[in-house]
C-alpha cells in the first residue's frame, strides 16, 4: 500500500478547484456511535481507503469508545455509501443525521485517531455509557419545554451565543474538558427536576446524560439526534421551533440558520449579528461574530492591530512574531471571554 493513498496530498486550492467542478451535488451527513474498538490504526486505513473510493470528505474520529463522523459525499453516491455502511460491522445499524442547510462543508476527508470521540477527558469510572438519558423525539421534547423542565445546552458557549432554545443554561466554558464539571454545578439544586440536555446531533448528550446519571440526577433526557434531526423534523412536521437562531457547526459553513433570530452581536460594534469569523492573521486565527461593515473595516480581522499586521511583508511578519514584541489576542489567553473583550477594546 502506498503511503500517498492513506492521506491527502493537495493544497487547499488545489481542493477548491475540484469540488468547484464537481458536476454533481453533495449532500452533508453526520453520525455517531458508541462501541468497543480495536486495532484502530488497522481501521482507520481501511476507512480511508474506502471512502476515499466514493469520494468522501469531511472529518472523522475513531477511539477505543466509537465513532464520531461528519463528511460530505455526492449525492449519487448516497446508496452506494449507505451499503458500505451495511457491510461494515460495527455501523450497519448506524443513524445518519442530514444538514439542515447543505453547502460547502469540507475540504478533504481527515480520519484520526483518538483517545475519545468527545474530549470531556472523564475516566471510566465517571460514567457508564450503556445508562444515558431518555432519547426524546422534537415533540416530546417541546412538551417538556412547556411543562417547565430544566434545559441545559451541553455545547460550549460561543456555539449557544448564536442558537439556543428559549430558556435554556448556557455554560460559561469555552473548552470541552470544562463543560462537564460545570453542567454539574449549574444544575446541582435540580437533581430530582426534570433535565433537557441538548448539543448539536446527539453525541455529547451520551456520554454528559451518563456522567449526570452517575452523579445521581433521577430524570435526565436528551434531544434524539441533537439540534439537526430537531431542525429536520420541525420543519417536516411544519411545527413551531422552540431553538432560536443559528445551530453552530464545525465545518466550512460554520452556521446554520434555523430560525430567522439573530441574538448575538458584532464583538466589535455591537451591532445585531450572528455571523462568525476567523481572524484572517493566521497568528491569531481567533473564532469571533463580526458583521460585515467591521468585516470590511478590519479587513476580516478581530481587531485594528491584527489588520495593520497582515499588510506588513511575510518576513516583517515573521521577524516581529519571533523577537516577541508582538502579541495576538489568541495568544494572550486560552479563555474566549477575555479574548472578546479586548477585541471590543481594539
Amino acid at each position: 500500500m502506498n503511503f500517498k493513498d492513506l492521506y491527502n496530498q493537495k493544497n487547499k486550492n488545489e481542493l477548491l478547484q475540484k469540488i468547484e467542478n464537481e458536476a454533481f451535488d453533495r449532500i452533508t451527513l453526520s453520525f455517531y456511535k458508541y462501541t468497543k474498538l480495536k486495532n484502530l490504526e488497522t481501521l482507520r486505513d481501511d476507512l480511508y481507503l474506502k471512502w476515499g473510493k466514493l469520494n468522501i470528505l469531511g472529518r472523522v474520529y475513531i477511539a477505543p469508545e466509537g465513532i464520531n463522523a461528519q463528511i460530505s459525499i455526492p449525492e449519487n453516491l448516497l446508496s452506494d455509501f449507505k451499503n458500505e455502511l451495511k457491510n461494515t460491522a460495527f455501523l450497519n445499524d448506524i443513524n445518519l443525521n442530514n444538514a439542515v442547510l447543505d453547502g460547502l462543508s469540507f475540504l478533504k476527508l481527515v480520519i484520526k485517531v483518538k483517545k475519545e470521540i468527545v474530549a470531556f477527558g472523564l475516566k471510566d469510572n465517571d460514567y457508564d455509557i450503556n445508562k444515558t438519558g431518555h432519547h426524546l423525539g422534537y415533540n416530546e421534547f417541546n412538551k417538556s419545554i412547556g411543562e417547565g423542565a430544566i434545559i441545559v445546552d451541553v455545547r460550549n458557549y460561543y456555539e449557544g451565543e448564536v442558537g439556543k432554545f428559549e430558556n435554556a443554561i448556557i455554560p460559561d466554558v469555552s473548552r470541552s474538558q470544562e463543560l462537564l464539571p460545570e453542567i454539574k454545578k449549574l444544575l446541582s439544586q435540580y437533581k430530582k427536576d426534570k433535565i433537557l440536555m441538548y448539543c448539536t446531533g446527539g453525541i455529547r448528550c451520551e456520554k454528559a446524560s451518563s456522567y449526570l446519571i452517575k452523579e445521581g440526577f433521577q430524570d435526565v433526557n436528551q434531544l434524539n439526534g441533537g439540534i439537526i434531526k430537531y431542525a429536520n423534523d420541525i420543519k417536516k412536521n411544519n411545527a413551531k421551533s422552540k431553538f432560536i437562531g443559528k445551530n453552530f457547526v464545525f465545518d466550512l459553513r460554520i452556521g446554520e440558520k434555523i430560525t430567522d433570530d439573530v441574538i448575538s452581536n458584532c464583538h466589535q460594534c455591537d451591532n445585531n449579528c450572528d455571523t462568525h469569523h476567523n481572524c484572517k492573521n493566521q497568528s491569531c486565527h481567533i473564532l469571533f461574530i463580526q458583521c460585515k461593515k467591521c468585516n470590511q473595516k478590519y479587513k476580516g480581522c478581530c481587531s485594528k492591530q491584527c489588520a495593520d499586521f497582515i499588510k506588513l511583508t511575510i518576513e516583517k511578519q515573521k521577524e516581529l512574531f519571533k523577537s516577541g514584541k508582538i502579541k495576538f489576542t489568541a495568544q494572550i489567553s486560552h479563555d474566549i471571554k477575555p479574548k472578546l473583550k479586548e477585541l471590543k477594546s481594539n
